[in-house]
This record gives structure tokens, sequence and C-alpha cells, in this order.
């Protein structure tokens, strides 16, 4: 087997898909962890106004809508939450994708107090962060609140790693990577785009280009330029299509150094990191 072989299958990923047919896939899968633990309320989901988040949120809202019409009631819900950094440069972006998803309920909660009280405890002890570690230190807080309002709410916080996103571990760990249920974890990027269109999203949305925008000396840097690759040529490689040497190389890299990433905490049982 080859390693984009390997790859392909250890991520689920497929060459082609029907959108109609992984929006039913994603809902069902929501529905139905819902109506097995009984404990759970709804989802909860941080919206940036980038495509995967809304995408998931939009998933998210059919989901509940279907299962409070099917059980007669209005036990479930769908909250929103904005997280900023003090001022959001794509603030605009992320109320429309408020928009199109129109969310039961929607809160806002500006993490750079949190964030920038983390910066100046973790000085006060001597050490210094970069720039870097306080973007994943934004991410790990935004997941926290992310956390406490599913917790006070009985719901499940949802997630949006998507085949591109693990492939590469484009994603802080125990951040955005952390959730209790991953909805389109098997999904390209051009395959996330391609499930908007059919949900009627604003093409702004989805055709925007990606960013983390999580590092303050490089605002709005596009994952693209970070990653040294195109999410173009990612997809390719996920569909089974032939890439550039130099781009199959940077994939390596990426799948290689994020292994840690895809594993639960390594314990002495565990061998793959060897």
């Amino acid at each position: 087997m080859t390693f984009q072989e390997q790859v392909i299958a250890e991520l689920k990923s497929k060459p082609t898909i029907d959108p109609k047919v992984e929006i039913r896939k994603s809902i069902d899968f929501m529905k139905d962890y819902a109506t097995k633990n009984t404990f759970v309320n709804g989802f909860v989901l941080g919206i940036s106004g980038g495509q995967d988040s809304t995408l998931v949120g939009k998933l998210a809202q059919m989901a509940v809508d279907e299962l409070n019409e099917e059980n007669q009631t209005d036990r479930y819900k769908f909250i929103a939450i904005r997280l900023p950094y003090g001022k959001q440069f794509d603030e605009d972006d992320a109320q429309d994708a408020i928009g199109f998803i129109q969310p039961s309920t929607t809160y806002t909660v500006d993490i750079k107090e949190a964030v920038d009280a983390s910066e100046r405890a973790l000085a006060q002890a001597g050490i210094t962060i970069s720039d870097y570690t306080k973007g994943n230190e934004k991410a790990r807080e935004r997941m926290k609140v992310q956390f406490s309002i599913a917790a006070s709410l009985s719901c499940i916080v949802l997630g949006t790693d998507h085949a591109a996103e693990a492939l590469t571990g484009f994603y802080t760990k125990f951040g955005d990577g952390a959730a209790d249920l991953m909805p389109i974890y098997r999904l390209n990027k051009r395959q996330g785009r391609q499930l908007l269109k059919e949900l009627g999203c604003p093409e702004h949305l989805y055709k925007k280009i990606p960013t983390a925008d999580l590092e303050d000396e490089k605002p709005a840097l596009p994952d693209e330029v970070a990653l040294g690759v195109s999410y173009d040529e990612i997809d390719d490689f996920l569909e089974g299509k032939q890439v550039s040497d130099k781009a199959l190389e940077t994939i390596e890299k990426h799948f290689s150094r994020s292994a840690h990433k895809r594993h639960m905490p390594i314990t002495i049982f565990d061998d793959f990191w060897k």
C-alpha cells in the first residue's frame, strides 16, 4: 500500500461524493448520537465566519430542527458562539454565517481578556510565549468556553475537523481539535464547499480564503501560505489523484509531524511513534 493509499484509508476520504447523501449522513450522525445519549439537549459550536464552522453549524441546526419536529418538542437547541479576540477583521462574514445558519441561540464571548490574562500570568512566572504559542492559547480558550457553555446547557461540543485538516494537522491540539463529535471528518475542503453550495450558502462564505487568524503578528495569514501547499493539492491527494513531487513531500512531512494530534494521549502500550 502506498503512502497515499494508506492516508486515504485512515482518513476515510472518498474521491467523489453526492452532496445530498453526505448532508444526510452528517445530520443523521448527530441525531443518532443525541437520541442514544439522553443527556444531550443539543449542540454547541463556535462560528468564525469560515467555511468549516458555517457548514457544521448549518448541519447542526438542521439536525435539531428535525429532532424537535419528530419528537414534538422544543428541547433540542443549536448554540452558536461567537468567540472573537477583541475585534475580528471579518466580523461581517461571521454575522452572515449566523444569518445563514439561523441558530436556536447565539452567544458572544470575547476571549481577549482571558487570553491576555494567561499571557501575563506566564510572564510573571518567567515564561514568555511566542506569538505562535499565543495563537494556540486563543484556540484553547475558545474550546474551553464552548465546553463550559455545553456543560451548563447539557449539550455537546461539535468540531469542524475534516480530512484536509486531519491530514496536515492544521489545528490546535486540545483547541479546535478537541470536540465531542466531528460531523464532517471524512470530507476534504472542496467537498465541504459542495455541501454548502447544495445548502444554498452565500458564495462569499465558502469561496473566501481560509485563514486561522490566530497570530497577532500575522493577521489573516492564509492557511495555504502557512502550510506551504494548496488545498487543491491536498484535496487531489485525498481523492487519489497525482500531485507534484513538491506537494507530496510537503504533505508527507505534515502527516508525519502531526501524527500525535490524531492519537489519544500516548501510553506505554502505544508504539506508533517509535
